[in-house]
């Protein structure tokens, strides 16, 4: 190895030595989705990240939608995907292929990606133990309550199941999917079901991965990223959010009020975007702080 090479890891590997022992023993919570989610090289590295925090002391969940994937599977069922207010409109038939997809076909993937490198990740669903409650969520078109059938906000959060794992050195998997009272299963938001996952489990980081660079400042205008903002500062920008960050900023926000110390915004599409932003200096993307 040439010394510069080698001086040039030295570095980095020095570069982390704060943040590994700032972070040791920490839950950090991770909300996977976007090109992460679709790319082989994206979704190994993905894979690969996660076994660092752990074997780095951090104790990381991962909750995990399906979006893409549901709508795949439904065209091939034959139903119709629709979307009312930007949510999913989810019949008793489609719910059957939402659970489907998420519990048997996703959760099984990460599961299996994470343990190639040891017998680490357990699957669960938001299901298992009544980890999520949720109620029927409806949609609001033009100040009207639109129903949109089995698609659900989460109410409670039982987070015992998933503290037994992490004690004993276990990466739980989390889909998207919660039980109602009513005993009916929901779709639930795969953004906000991490957040209230981070604010149960008392979490240091909420780190969600999507598709952009950050929370642009004044998108279309420019693409310079914000880096940090304080919970207060977000409150003010929601309403002017376009609607495919809403309810990104909106569980980074939810999670900072509810008591996390940080929440992320990141590009998943950036190799190893996780170690980035938790063992560098810099970091990258977008920072919420209470």
């Amino acid at each position: 190895m040439r010394s510069a090479s080698a001086l040039t890891k030295a570095a980095t590997l020095i570069e982390a030595l704060p943040w590994l022992a700032r972070f040791q023993g920490a839950t950090v919570v991770i909300k996977y989705g976007g090109n992460a989610m679709t790319e082989e090289s994206l979704k190994a590295g993905f894979a690969e990240d996660i076994v660092f925090l752990r074997y780095a002391g951090l104790k990381p969940v991962v909750v995990h939608g399906g979006g893409p994937q549901i709508s795949k599977a439904l065209d091939l069922h034959g139903i119709e995907s629709t979307f009312t207010a930007g949510l999913r409109v989810t019949s008793p038939e489609a719910m059957e292929v939402v659970r489907m997809v998420l519990v048997g076909q996703v959760n099984r993937e990460v599961v299996g990606l994470v343990n190639r490198h040891g017998p680490f990740a357990v699957g669960l669903s938001g299901e298992d133990a009544n980890l999520f409650t949720a109620e029927r969520k409806h949609a609001v078109v033009d100040g009207e309550k639109v129903d949109i059938g089995q698609v659900g906000e989460i109410v409670h959060v039982d987070p015992g199941a998933l503290l037994a794992l992490m004690d004993d050195g276990r990466i739980p998997v989390v889909s998207s999917v919660a039980r109602g009272e009513d005993g009916q299963i929901y779709n639930v938001n795969a953004d906000t079901a991490a957040a209230a996952l981070a604010v149960a489990l008392k979490a240091e980081k909420l780190i969600v991965l999507t598709d952009v660079e950050g929370l642009y400042a004044n998108w279309p205008d420019d693409s310079d990223v914000i880096g940090k903002l304080k919970a207060a500062e977000l409150e003010e920008l929601m309403p002017t959010l376009s609607s495919g960050m809403v309810p990104k900023m909106g569980a980074c926000l939810t999670a900072v009020q509810g008591g996390v110390h940080h929440a992320h915004v990141l590009d998943g599409r950036v190799p190893h975007s996780l170690l980035l932003e938790i063992f560098t200096d810099e970091g990258i993307g977008t920072m919420v702080m209470p």
